[in-house]
């Protein structure tokens, strides 16, 4: 029988556990573990002291200190070897857990954790005081040893790009980490924490989507995780930097979070440029790759762009939930978006402010910040405090375009308002339970808001008035989604106009190179060919990060959603007509809150599915409330916006059955809608701006599709007839002056435009003639050919818009065209196009291909004509035979017979031509009768002369500032398109004018006298 081992004391246990965590031994003896090390001196103070050369809990610290300050050549670096004794003791720990003397178990467990203690609390301290225990090991990296434990702690298996690297095979002991950073004071902590946040904001510096960021971002949270670590993040001297030179881009590229920012898919500036560069790996010949290809590109930057946005999304709810912390993310939230206010400029200075990937990964992060109060009921709006604009010290506000306030009226009424002692947000500690939960409540206390003095923001002032976390965050957000979404979409739109401009002026290169080929012209083509190829990898990677991200846009537009919600609020709600008065508070808000919700819907609208499941109603009421009031809205720009908002929504343009309820089955739509198009349409003639006659084209192009699309839904036709009615001396007959003014400018353009471009066919089609002439002016010549071109089609494409209007209303309206100021501008409108389209002149207009420009003159006569007999039609009093002949530029009775062969020739009605006939006929009678009545007359006193067309005054007025008379429809023809008195510029409506009787009776009696004569 074996004789039994001898039972170990729990003395020799404990001494054999702890040289095994500790790799040292007192007694010199032979060991196979080379990492072993034997401390003489040590061992001969012990025996010195009197006692066994035994290791104990007490001798611990004492060991460690002499194993750390040895100066063992080939020893472990200090990190290393404490990191491997508390590996050492969890390994201990696992095997104590089996013993079956419970009181040696619960002894051993003290030890183990005793000792697990002690190798963390010597790791703050070697890192804190790296040269307390040098090492003999040449370390070259700055980095903190400690770096490679917390990404093995946070690394998962991500694939593809933008996922973890490794961390050099280093892997954090089971539960060191943890007790690392917690139980521990913060003067320790913070000199390594600093450490560890600077090399993470340098591993992710120069990094691309493309790149490795992800680990970085998940050691930022995990550290950001504990209190010790946000405390020590927030009071790092980069958080926000300081400096005379502090601008946009140097927080981007040296704040702790900046770099994290950063990291994005858009293009840079080239000293900012990341790697890999996602245009060049992912987009690089995009037109010869395969679609699968390019989709599975962008769905792989849309993945690793979304794992970004969150990351940061949890770093900074993390922050703001730790109330210690909370302020400090505000404040540099607040400096982000104060230092960069200038991205909101059309050209953007990329060394002073931070990158459009910066400000869209922000607007994604604040976005997602923002989702809990962005509920379909929009619950939390009333925490949104429109003071905010004007009081808040965060961010600058105060120098943004308002709604429709001056500067000077915001101040007037700011210091009017003086608030005194009213109580700001009554807030409470709910909103911690907002940060846990992500569901916004109010904090603080009740705090009086002193009064605006000189204009000063509120930090000028002694007590800051506190607001809601969610009013905070909305403002943050539309400013963030100001400089870096809309920006970004704004950025993309001229992307595309400067790839669009580089092929039509390489076509033009090639087509040259084609006729007589130069090294220069080879150089340019190549040239071209390299710029269009980099402009189409930049198109690509805008694409992938913003345009195919869904989720991002329908956030952005629930945003904007509850913007527009809230702004109606400020007015009293979704409710017409709106009150005479603006509310103050409304018409100082930020313009560029309404203006970026409408860019956003633009844009959306263009991008298939972007709508889907938007709640579009709140915003179609919006639009149907404000495009046609100026005293609520000035700028004129920015109510066409919301016009083009709906152009996009027409269901043939949208694509999406959702947008035909908006005009079809909708209560203001209904009501509304043509109403304040057609009050658009006049108001946007004066815009203010030196561009504004050109301006109005593209606008009224807008409408008038609108306007075309809803003539043929009853409904809205309907009361489009009943405007015409109630309105025909109002906005009904300004809409159709400008309507026809704009046809006459328009197709005359374009037909003046034809015959230039007519002759410089001619001259490059004389090839000899041609070839002789200096290089640079054939070059200029065609660029003037392609561009006659371009004017031709925009203005042809808006004439026929205008004239086909004029036919389809004039079907069914005509009192308003036959009123006595309009009647004869309409008809010499219509003569002057017939003389054009049917006159001697017509054959010089001929062109090879004029569906090229848009140019249909069989298209053109019927409508014109339609005009004809639709007004002859509604003529009961046979006024409009007289108005016809009356103008002496175009009316040739020759005309009428001529435009009727034709239209026989291209087969129109032959009702309709037998109407035009009879009314020429007519026109020509009338013109004999006139002849004749002119005849009798005789020579007609000066007195009774229309100072302005010198023709017999029938209804004379004087006019109350120069007191000059004039004819009544000549007066209100005038002030149609100019409410100022020709004479003297005053101001003049038609209600001024004063009817002179005693002339009138003078020029009865006159007329009478000389019929009788």
């Amino acid at each position: 029988m074996a004789s039994q081992k001898p039972q170990r004391s729990p003395a020799e246990i404990e001494d054999i556990i702890l040289r095994k965590i500790f790799l040292v031994k007192l007694v010199d003896s032979m060991e196979t573990d080379s990492r072993v090390v034997y401390l003489e001196m040590t061992a001969a103070e012990i025996l010195s002291e009197g006692n066994d050369l035994r290791l104990s809990r007490d001798l611990m610290e004492r060991v460690l200190i002499d194993r750390l300050s040895g100066g063992i050549p080939s020893a472990e670096p200090p990190f290393q070897y404490l990191v491997g004794c508390f590996h050492r003791a969890y390994d201990e720990g696992k095997k104590i857990a089996n013993m079956k003397d419970k009181a040696v178990k619960s002894e051993m467990e003290s030890v183990v954790k005793q000792a697990k203690k002690l190798a963390v609390s010597y790791c703050r301290i070697h890192l804190g005081n790296p040269e307390l225990f040098p090492s003999l090991a040449t370390d070259k990296s700055n980095a903190s040893p400690l770096l490679p434990l917390i990404l093995s702690e946070v690394s998962s298996s991500l694939d593809g790009f933008g996922g973890g690297g490794s961390s050099g095979g280093v892997v954090a002991p089971p539960g060191f980490l943890e007790e690392f950073f917690r139980d521990s004071d913060f003067d320790t902590l913070d000199p390594i924490l600093r450490q560890l946040y600077e090399d993470l904001r340098g591993s992710v510096l120069k990094v691309s989507a493309l790149g490795n960021f992800q680990q970085p971002l998940r050691a930022l949270l995990f550290l950001v995780g504990f209190s010790i670590g946000a405390k020590s993040l927030v009071n790092h001297p980069w958080w926000i930097p300081k400096g005379a030179y502090l601008n946009g881009r140097v927080i981007e590229m040296t704040s702790i979070l900046g770099p994290f920012f950063h990291v994005s898919a858009l293009p840079d500036h080239t000293i900012f440029k990341t790697q890999p560069d996602v245009g060049q790996q992912c987009f690089s010949e995009a037109s010869t790759r395969r679609p699968a290809d390019l989709l599975s590109s962008f769905t792989t930057i849309k993945t690793v762009m979304n794992n970004l946005y969150d990351g940061l999304a949890e770093v900074l709810l993390c922050l703001l939930k730790n109330a210690e912390t909370r302020e400090n993310v505000l404040e540099y939230l607040g400096e982000v978006i104060n230092r960069n206010s200038s991205r909101a400029h059309i050209q953007v200075d990329p060394i002073s402010c931070a990158s459009s990937g910066m400000f869209v990964n922000l607007s994604a992060v604040m976005l997602r910040l923002s989702d809990p109060f962005l509920d379909a009921n929009l619950t939390k709006r009333d925490k949104i405090d429109p003071k905010y604009v004007f009081y808040s010290s965060r961010l600058d506000l105060r120098g943004l375009t308002a709604m429709h306030a001056s500067s000077e009226e915001v101040t007037e009424w700011l210091n009017k308002e003086n608030p005194g002692a009213t109580d700001a947000s009554k807030q409470n500690d709910g909103e911690n339970r907002f940060l846990q939960s992500q569901e916004a409540t109010s904090s603080g206390s009740n705090i009086s808001v002193p009064s605006l003095l000189q204009n000063k923001p509120m930090s000028a002032c002694s007590a800051r008035p506190k607001y809601t976390f969610i009013c905070e965050c909305f403002f943050m957000t539309a400013r963030v989604l100001n400089l870096g979404l809309l920006k970004a979409f704004s950025d993309f739109k001229h992307l595309v106009q400067d790839i669009s401009r580089c092929e039509d002026t390489l076509s033009t290169y090639k087509a040259m190179q084609g006729q007589s080929p130069s090294p220069q012209l080879e150089s340019d083509i190549a040239r071209l060919e390299k710029e269009i190829e980099l402009y189409s990898q930049e198109k690509l990677c805008y694409e992938a990060q913003i345009l195919r991200d869904g989720e991002l846009l329908q956030l952005a537009l629930s945003f904007y959603r509850l913007m527009i919600v809230w702004l109606v609020g400020l007015v009293g709600g979704f409710k017409m007509p709106l009150p005479s008065d603006c509310p103050m508070e409304f018409a100082c808000m930020p313009e560029h809150f309404l203006e970026d919700a409408m860019e956003l819907l633009i844009f959306a609208s263009r991008i298939p599915k972007a709508l889907d499941g938007v709640l579009l109603d709140d915003f179609m009421n919006f639009i149907i409330m404000f495009m046609a009031s100026p005293s609520y809205i000035r700028n004129p720009y920015l109510r066409a916006k919301m016009v083009e908002v709906l152009n996009c929504w027409m269901p043939r343009r949208s694509g999406s059955s959702a947008t035909a309820t908006l005009f079809e089955g909708h209560q203001l739509s209904m009501e509304y809608l043509v109403r304040n198009l057609l009050k658009l349409y006049v108001d946007i003639e004066f815009t203010g701006s030196h561009t504004q006659f050109y301006d109005k084209f593209n606008i009224r192009h807008n409408i008038a599709e609108l306007l075309e699309y809803l003539w043929q839904v009853p409904s809205h036709r309907n009361a489009w007839r009943k405007i015409a009615k109630e309105e025909e001396k109002g906005v009904y007959l300004n809409f159709l002056n400008f309507l026809i003014n704009d046809s006459i400018y328009l197709l005359d353009e374009s037909l003046n435009n034809i015959l230039e471009l007519k002759e410089m066919e001619a001259e490059m089609s004389n090839t000899a003639e041609w070839e002789r002439r200096p290089a640079q002016e054939r070059q200029e010549r065609t660029r003037l050919f392609h561009s006659r071109e371009n004017l031709i089609r925009i203005d042809m494409k808006l004439a026929n818009e205008d004239v086909s209007m004029l036919a389809f209303t004039s079907e069914q309206i005509t009192a308003p065209f036959l009123l006595p100021e309009m009647v004869e501008r309409v008809a010499s409108m219509l003569n002057y196009f017939l003389l054009q389209l049917v006159g001697p002149q017509r054959r010089s207009l001929i062109l090879k291909d004029p569906e090229k420009y848009e140019f249909r003159p069989k298209v053109l006569l019927k409508q014109i004509v339609n005009i004809y007999v639709h007004l002859a039609r509604g003529d009961s009093e046979n006024i409009f035979p007289a108005a016809i002949t009356k103008d002496g530029r175009s009316y040739n009775k020759q005309l009428f017979s001529a435009a009727a062969d034709v239209l026989r020739k291209i087969g129109e009605d032959g009702r309709i031509i037998q109407e035009f006939i009879e009314l020429g006929a007519k026109a020509q009678a009338a013109a004999s009768e006139a002849m004749d009545a002119e005849a009798a007359l005789g020579e007609i006193p000066d007195e009774f002369l229309d100072p302005i067309q010198y023709t017999l005054m029938k209804d004379p007025v004087i006019l109350p500032s120069s007191r000059i008379t004039v004819d009544r429809p000549v007066i209100q023809r005038h002030l149609l398109s100019d409410s100022t008195d020709p004479f003297n510029r005053s101001h003049l409506t038609p209600d001024m004018l004063i009817p002179d009787t005693e002339l009138k009776a003078k020029i009865d009696e006159f007329v009478r006298s000389q019929g009788l004569r």
